[in-house]
């Protein structure tokens, strides 16, 4: 493929959507003196569980903790499974293996980059304890026929729902957001790559109110009396019921956080505009094919995945510099826990079963920017250079 001279990135593959209320909300915090876990947190939590229909919601300092701390409160750690994919950041895997249980890696499917329920009873063993699913990029995975599975034989289902905040998956005839959440409790992320940032910061919902409780309390150290108990009662005496750590959102970022969610529904409102867009772009394309949702599932559009068409005699690395060369940003597909050195190098995880289309879309996906904010400009020059290369 000819190429133009290198430009200077006009594209970004992401950019949060930050501006004067989300930088009122969080001097507003400083100037209140109270800038650790505390009202902000509170009411971040409250608006949250409202937006996706949650009971319960508790903030927590990562998308990372937020998986690590619920499987710590169900009790999962050495000599327990739990089955996951491989196909997700590697941070899916790393819980696991955080709170001392080992991942059993199942396939995922080609057009929702989530679990394949159908490989579940290859999996299930007599040390399985969990299910953790990935809703990836902002797609649903099959939930349904995964809580099928699980409930008789008694297994909770987390979903890791890092990206997949505002998602939507039809259940009963019903429209639902991710996180209701559907099975034992969904965890949410607000990185910047996220469709919400706090620059940091996680949220777990769940409708089981002990175990909501529980990660309260392993998210303060496993403290009985809480900031604001004491702060009234100076006398109060807490106690450490068992190791834990602080893993407590700040106020600041929870200040932050909250102005974004009040726009959420617009938000994706645009996300979907823009990947209807891309899909218009990439009709009968030659060299890009890109993902079909299915008609009972709903993506927030975190991201925009296109994949590289296996018989068009392009690779991966030959798109994303052709991208980069005329100043757009892309990434590669999603990264394979069991292809990475933490576990080619060690005896970590299991797998069961082979995961053949992981590691096709790992090699074979392409990430284009799409995000809330994108100028008219910015969409034109990614179409563009999606029309030119057609003709490449």
């Amino acid at each position: 493929m000819a190429a133009p001279a290198p430009q200077a990135l006009r594209v970004p593959i992401t950019r949060p959507q930050l501006g004067r209320p989300e930088a009122d909300a969080a001097a507003r915090v400083v100037r209140s003196g109270w800038v650790i876990q505390g009202p902000e947190v509170a009411a971040f939590e409250s608006e949250l569980a409202a937006a996706v229909g949650a009971p319960s919601a508790v903030a927590v300092s990562s998308g990372t903790v937020a998986l690590e701390l619920t499987l710590k409160a169900l009790g999962i750690g050495p000599g327990d499974e739990v089955i996951t994919v491989s196909h997700s950041f590697i941070a899916t895997a790393n819980s696991i293996v955080a709170v001392g249980a080992t991942p059993v890696f199942v396939d995922v499917e080609r057009d929702t980059f989530g679990m394949d329920p159908a490989q579940l009873p290859a999996a299930v063993g007599p040390k399985t304890r969990a299910i953790l699913c990935v809703h990836q990029i902002g797609f649903p995975c099959a939930l349904s026929p995964i809580l099928a599975f699980a409930k008789p034989r008694g297994l909770p289902v987390i979903e890791d729902a890092a990206c997949a905040l505002g998602s939507e998956i039809e259940i009963d005839d019903r429209w639902e957001r991710i996180g209701r959440p559907h099975g034992t409790a969904a965890c949410f992320s607000f990185h910047p790559r996220k469709i919400i940032t706090t620059g940091d910061g996680g949220m777990i919902t769940t409708s089981d109110s002990a175990l909501a409780n529980r990660i309260r309390s392993l998210r303060q150290h496993a403290m009985t009396v809480p900031p604001e108990v004491r702060d009234r009662d100076p006398l109060a005496r807490e106690q450490y019921l068992e190791p834990a750590h602080n893993a407590r959102m700040t106020d600041i970022a929870a200040a932050v956080g909250r102005p974004q969610l009040a726009r959420l529904d617009a938000y994706i409102a645009e996300r979907r505009r823009l990947a209807g867009a891309y899909f218009e772009s990439l009709t009968d394309h030659p060299i890009l094919l890109p993902i079909i949702e299915r008609e009972s599932l709903r993506s927030n559009w975190q991201s925009y995945p296109v994949m590289v068409r296996s018989d068009c005699g392009v690779t991966q690395e030959t798109v994303i510099r052709f991208f980069y060369d005329r100043g757009i940003a892309t990434r590669r597909g999603l990264t394979n826990a069991h292809q990475e050195p933490a576990y080619t190098t060690r005896e970590l995880a299991r797998r069961p079963v082979p995961l053949n289309v992981s590691e096709e879309l790992r090699d074979q996906t392409v990430m284009l920017p799409l995000f809330h904010g994108m100028t008219k400009q910015e969409e034109r020059i990614v179409r563009e250079a999606i029309a030119e290369l057609a003709l490449e």
